[in-house]
């Protein structure tokens, strides 16, 4: 049978209110009780039962994270910066993959709510936040992470991508291409719609250059392969002299798509750039040129919005946090010669 608090009280010759004030509140018992209530839960080798401690407290020492793709380094990244945050106040962090996919989103947010975590951090798949609202009216604090709200009315922690897409094609502007192509979806995805209005933008300053659009399904490096077969699979001058893709995972498969041909060199006949900056992307055989953007501080700020507003010591106020993005130069967009 497992060892329950009232053996440890026993073995200690103390309540087990004491037992519990030793678990929960220690400044309330003096130094020599603690002592014997530790030794006694040592040596009997007492786990505490959390689940019923949340179930007199109405909240769970965790807090649900749901991100579009696990898989990509960038929010791998993200969650441990989140899950440092949550560390100093001893929570832990549960991490749902959304996939992309609308369904396994609501199945996530379900699931944490019926655990009663102690808030939630999500990168949601789109403007839909109708979901976001009953969860928050139930009780439950939610942040934005990697995106806004269309209409703030959630706190939110993101890159500026209009200025990350204008920075990267601008980049690819000033080596000499003028023929860009876009390779990102679905566009569905704010990060994707607002990357590429902001690549429209820079493209439209420069009188000659022209930008088309490769939709892929998803931002994997297989679809990004796909992408890239697509186009080496055209005559030379169909080609575009460069390309921007949404994030470094199709930039990747670009690239190996590009190198699977032969003929299509990066950058000397396509130059190249990701986003994100991931550290595949600097060890690539052709070492990739990207536009990063802070993930661990990202998910580490999100973290520390969301445990103000459920400790309430934000006045209520939803705060907008939006860092700017930084371009990554290496071989992938070596100017012509």
């Amino acid at each position: 049978m497992p060892v329950s608090v009232k053996d440890v009280a026993a073995a200690a010759s103390v309540s087990v209110g004491t037992v519990s004030n030793v678990l929960n509140r220690p400044e309330k018992v003096s130094p020599e009780t603690a002592r014997r209530v530790l030794e006694a839960i040592a040596s009997l080798g007492f786990v505490r039962n959390d689940a019923a401690r949340q179930l007199r407290a109405g909240r769970s020492r965790s807090v649900g994270l749901v991100v579009l793709d696990v898989r990509n380094p960038f929010f791998t990244d993200m969650a441990r910066g989140a899950e440092s945050r949550a560390a100093e106040d001893g929570l832990t962090v549960l991490l749902g993959n959304s996939d992309e996919r609308a369904e396994r989103e609501r199945t996530y947010l379900d699931l944490f709510e019926e655990q009663r975590v102690h808030g939630v951090l999500v990168t949601p798949l789109d403007e839909d936040v109708e979901r976001l609202v009953r969860l928050r009216e139930r009780g439950t604090p939610v942040v934005l992470v990697d995106r806004e709200s269309s209409n703030r009315s959630f706190s939110s922690v993101a890159v500026d991508d209009v200025a990350g897409g204008a920075l990267a094609v601008h980049h690819l502007l000033e080596t000499g291409r003028r023929r860009i192509a876009f390779v990102g979806g679905p566009a569905t995805i704010q990060q994707v719609s607002d990357r590429l209005a902001g690549a429209r933008s820079a493209v439209a300053q420069v009188p000659g250059a022209t930008l088309e659009v490769l939709s892929t399904d998803a931002l994997t490096v297989l679809e990004g392969r796909r992408a890239g077969e697509r186009l080496r699979d055209r005559a030379a001058h169909d080609r575009p002299d460069a390309v921007f893709a949404a994030n470094d995972l199709l930039a990747l498969g670009v690239l190996q798509a590009l190198a699977m041909l032969g003929g299509t060199r990066a950058p000397d006949d396509v130059a190249l750039i990701g986003y994100d900056d991931i550290d595949f992307a600097s060890a690539a055989v052709v070492p990739l040129s990207s536009v990063r953007q802070p993930a661990a501080l990202i998910g580490y700020t999100a973290m520390d919005l969301l445990l103000a507003e459920a400790a309430g010591s934000d006045d209520g106020e939803r705060r907008h946090v939006v860092f700017q993005p930084e371009l990554v130069v290496r071989e992938s967009t070596r100017p012509t010669s």
